[in-house]
């Protein structure tokens, strides 16, 4: 049987908190009026201490845009109202199932969310190709042994150059990437790397 951490278990949302560690539940089960919740903060605290905890919100009706917020902070359930024993273990089972219990009027919100996430991910995938594109021999050079890593003075000598030269082609690679420090070069190439 999963563990299940419920909502009138505890009499403020610190105190939920708290507990959670130890509890570490795959569903909670939470109302919008404890004490000291303060909405999507919250959810997202809950999340970051409790990864892998599926959570169910309960409250009064809420409007499209404030209910879809919360599913975008992480929620996988929300029941307005009060429910039957009978519909609350029909949600238990559906989140425990891995299904969200969302109302039909928001199903097309997180088809338009999927559909412009898609975009966007096309997007940046193509911003950096042409960015890696544009990058001179020396550059692209540089950009791998940073992702390697490797530091100016370790880059410098492996490409017989002189430090200076190699922060001038970093200089270039950061305006040709649109980033502002190293780490991000080296994370963006290896995840170039990894996809191929």
């Amino acid at each position: 049987m999963s563990k299940i951490a419920f909502l009138n278990s505890y009499n403020t949302f610190s105190v939920l908190k708290k507990n959670l560690q130890q509890l570490n539940p795959q569903l909670i089960l939470i109302d919008c009026e404890l004490p000291g919740f303060m909405g999507y903060q919250s959810i997202q605290e809950l999340l970051a201490i409790s990864k892998q905890a599926k959570i169910v919100l309960f409250g009064p009706n809420l409007s499209d845009e404030v209910e879809w917020g919360f599913f975008k902070a992480g929620i996988k359930g929300y029941c307005p109202g009060k429910i039957s024993t009978e519909q609350l273990n029909k949600v238990i089972s559906a989140i425990l199932q891995g299904e969200l219990w969302i109302r039909r009027t928001l199903t097309h919100r997180i088809l338009d969310e999927l559909i412009k996430t898609t975009h966007e991910e096309k997007r940046t995938k193509q911003f950096i190709q042409n960015a890696i594109a544009s990058l001179t021999h020396r550059e692209n050079e540089i950009a791998l042994l940073v992702a390697q890593g490797e530091s100016n003075k370790d880059i410098a000598y492996r490409l017989a150059i002189t430090e200076r030269t190699v922060k001038a082609h970093l200089t270039e690679i950061f305006k040709k990437m649109q980033v502002t420090d190293r780490i991000k070069v080296a994370l963006i190439i290896k995840d170039l790397i990894q996809s191929r």
